[in-house]
């Protein structure tokens, strides 16, 4: 059976890979105070290379090529969504809950786009996307374990922060009253 969707969704997935690979370099170099979920994030963008790499193989089996266009778009989604995380101050807490959130919207393409290579007949194409779900499935996995862990290093550093300002304006105030005398 023929699929006149197959080249358009592995375009689609392209484009999202494209736009995962920007949302997690812009967090990624925010993540200095959460080493370990910089390192995973860090291999996720290899990973997510990679996959890329992979699509673009697979558009060339179905006599297809990526659409600079859903590309652009999707960068400047990306561009987007890093500038709006940077201006929050509960970055971390959201953008893990915005990739694990962009994780399964990325299990569900490549699930879909497996059925498509499969009916298809496109049996390389269907390996490639098994192999990249496997590689998605991980991620959000992983993502989800660490969250209730991401979420704690937040929360006390933010309590850090606030005792820190405390006894910061504590020192200040004496400093003032002290000038005063």
């Amino acid at each position: 059976m023929e699929s006149k969707h197959l080249a358009d969704w592995l375009r689609d997935a392209h484009a999202m890979e494209r736009q995962a690979e920007k949302m997690l370099q812009s967090q990624a170099h925010r993540l200095e105070h959460y080493p370990q979920l910089q390192k995973r994030i860090e291999e996720h963008i290899e990973e997510t290379k990679n996959q890329s790499k992979k699509l673009e193989h697979c558009l060339t089996l179905v006599g297809a090529d990526t659409s600079t266009f859903k590309d652009m778009g999707a960068e400047l989604t990306a561009f987007g969504q890093a500038v709006g995380g940077m201006m929050a101050e509960d970055e971390v807490v959201k953008g893990g809950i915005a990739s694990y959130a962009f994780e399964n919207f990325e299990i569900a393409s490549y699930k879909a786009l497996i059925k498509a290579a499969d009916m298809a007949s496109q049996p390389e194409v269907s390996q490639v996307c098994k192999e990249i779900l496997q590689e998605e499935i991980a991620m959000a996995d992983w993502l989800s374990k660490h969250l209730d862990e991401t979420t704690q290093q937040f929360l006390e550093r933010d309590n850090d922060d606030d005792f820190f300002l405390k006894c910061l304006k504590c020192v200040r105030s004496e400093e003032h009253t002290s000038e005063l005398q």
